[in-house]
């Protein structure tokens, strides 16, 4: 059952995008087999702006003079600025911070990579385990909470969407929104908008990211392209212009 409901799933893919020039044909109805198949939520893509106000407001959370707010100013700012996995991020060994980068550990599908890390990345970094070494020396996570235990997803989910609430960018608790994975989704993003134009420089930058993101596959990256309005749009417009014989 769940394979017939893959294949008619690919099959009205297929159909919505024949409808679109020929309005005769028909698209096969959702839900005729039991088994639906997963679907990804919508990811928002964060303006630099908004990612700026979000990590403004983790400066600010209290207790006032405590690590916390340092905590997840640091927290964020790095999955933001790297396009970490939050899990990855609050996996992280003191010893994983080396000069040359990040020491990602065997996470999601047992990959280990290196994350090479901006400067202004690095010194963030170090001023946060400059604090967080004068408060605990016991404990080798990188962030931890005001226990001096490592911090938990939830604790951290919940403190995201405090601030996203308090920013006015998601709803009250229940309703759908932007999410934290969404940070890693608009580093990705970003990442494919600044892709050279050159047919093989674009293979390249596609291996590299997958290869960055920890992805096992680069279709795994190509997901990003396909979720992204704006960027399939640009897709449509280059492909639109080859086909009127323009170089897109």
């Amino acid at each position: 059952m769940k394979q017939r409901a893959r294949r008619l799933n690919s099959l009205i893919l297929f159909a919505r995008y024949i409808r679109a020039e020929d309005a005769a044909h028909e698209v096969p109805p959702n839900g005729v087999f039991a088994h639906q198949p997963r679907s990804r939520p919508r990811p928002h893509i964060y303006t630099p702006a908004e990612i700026a106000a979000i990590l403004a407001e983790a400066r600010q959370l209290p207790p006032a003079g405590s690590l916390r707010p340092h905590t997840f100013y640091t927290l964020f700012g790095l999955v933001a600025a790297c396009g970490l996995r939050i899990s990855e991020a609050l996996a992280l060994q003191i010893e994983d911070i080396r000069p040359d980068g990040l020491y990602i550990r065997e996470t999601k599908f047992r990959k280990s990579r290196l994350v090479p890390l901006h400067p202004t990345t690095s010194k963030q970094l170090a001023l946060y385990l400059d604090r967080r070494q004068q408060l605990t020396r016991v404990e080798t996570r990188v962030f931890v909470s005001l226990r001096r235990k490592p911090l938990r997803y939830p604790t951290v989910n919940g403190t995201f969407l405090f601030l996203l609430r308090k920013l006015g960018l998601r709803a009250g608790p229940g309703q759908s929104g932007p999410r934290l994975h969404d940070v890693r989704h608009t580093f990705a993003s970003r990442a494919l908008e600044n892709s050279p134009d050159e047919p093989s420089r674009i293979t390249k930058h596609m291996l590299a990211l997958s290869t960055y993101l920890g992805h096992v596959c680069i279709t795994d990256t190509y997901w990003y392209l396909q979720s992204t309005t704006h960027l399939m749009t640009g897709i449509a417009d280059d492909c639109q212009a080859y086909l009127e014989g323009d170089q897109p």
